[in-house]
Formats: C-alpha cells, structure tokens, sequence
C-alpha cells in the first residue's frame, strides 16, 4: 500500500491481509517492490485497472443486468487509472451509443483528461497527484488498455477543485444521507458545479463509490 494511504484504509486492509508492505506515493512503486521480496516467486499481481477482466467487471456498474443506465442520457464517473469508467462506457455504449459518458477528475490530478485531449497517455508527477484529498484518484497515468477504451467510448473528462469536492461531500451527506469519500464525490461535484460543461440533458447519473472516509474528514464534512 502507498504509505500515504488513510488510516482507515489500512486498517481495514489490516484485517483481511497477513501482511502489508508499504511502498511509495508514486505508481510505480508497488509494481517494483513485490519482485524484491523473498517469496517473490509465489506472489500473484492484480492489476487494479490495466487488465481486460478488471475493465469487463467494472463494467457491470454500468450493464443492463444491474439497471445501471436505465433511461439515462448522461453519466458522469470518476477516472483513477480508468478501470472503472473504461468498463462502464464500454458497457453503456456498446448497448446504448447515445448515452454521453463524462469522466470526472481532480485538477490536481487530472492525467485521463489531458491524456484524452493530447491523444496519448500523460504522466503527472506523484508529487502533484498526492496533493488532492481523492487519495482513490491519485494514479499517475492511465492504464494503455483503459486508454483505449477510453479513447473510444467516453466523451469527454472534467475536473473539479478540491473545495468542490469537499462540498460535494457534503451535499451528498445532506440530502440523501450518502457518506463518499473525496474519490466518490467528484462525479457529484460535476453536477453541482460544472454543468455548463456537461450535455444538457434531463435524466443523469452520477457514480458515488467508497464510504472508507477518515473519521476526522467526515466530522468536518458535517460541521
């Protein structure tokens, strides 16, 4: 785990792993450090989104099976290394080609969106991406394979600020008693602020993921 990960998150890893090794903010680190352990030999590697089946079962958030799009027109999704909105649009669009698929970042690590208007992958330094509170959302670059489908199916990436997220952590306690983490609240906050800059359209979705939020975060959310 990146040692830069809340408090929460180790914990509750704590519980279900025998052991936790701790590597640095950036990316790369957790590719690196498995080959310099001892049992090296007997370790398996999960990719958490450059892998087509990871892709294929994100992409049931957005599959007719789960009603996930049911009669929407717009869905907004955070980015990370784009394993989740690279099976969601894939799902949707391959079923549905006139939904609109948005992608939502931190401007502190907005690396999909500028990947997605230079046509190839951009790499932002972990020691910018570490700065925003989406602590889910701090990946440097997106995967090649979720590029791809990324390329391909979603339409465009916006970026929210850090107040607009933490406002948006707050709306969504607010109204409908949600409790996201600063990853799972960027979507909202494309709503809440930035809708000049989506399509204008009557029926939407926004993905809300993860609740692991630090106590101390959450009790000032709701101050």
């Amino acid at each position: 785990m990146p040692d830069n990960a809340p408090t929460i998150k180790r914990k509750a890893t704590a519980a279900l792993a025998q052991e936790i090794v701790q590597v640095g903010p950036a990316s790369s680190n957790a590719k690196l450090r498995p080959s310099s352990l001892p049992q090296s030999a007997a370790i398996s590697s999960v990719p958490p989104y450059n892998d087509e089946k990871i892709i294929a079962g994100q992409g049931h958030h957005g599959s007719r099976d789960s009603g996930g799009f049911a009669g929407c027109r717009n869905r907004a999704g955070s980015g990370r290394g784009g394993g989740m909105i690279s099976g969601i649009a894939t799902a949707i669009k391959l079923s549905k080609p006139s939904v609109k698929i948005i992608g939502v970042e931190p401007e502190l690590a907005a690396d999909a969106q500028a990947s997605l208007r230079a046509g190839q992958i951009i790499q932002f330094p972990a020691a910018q991406v570490t700065r925003t509170m989406a602590d889910g959302l701090r990946t440097q670059s997106v995967g090649a394979i979720n590029f791809e489908h990324i390329r391909r199916y979603v339409d465009d990436i916006v970026t929210v600020t850090e107040d607009e997220i933490r406002q948006s952590m707050r709306a969504a306690r607010g109204r409908s008693k949600t409790t996201a983490e600063p990853s799972g609240a960027v979507a909202v906050a494309a709503f809440l602020f930035h809708r000049d800059e989506l399509p204008q359209t009557s029926i939407n979705v926004a993905v809300i993921s993860g609740g692991n939020i630090d106590p101390k975060m959450l009790a000032e959310i709701r101050s």
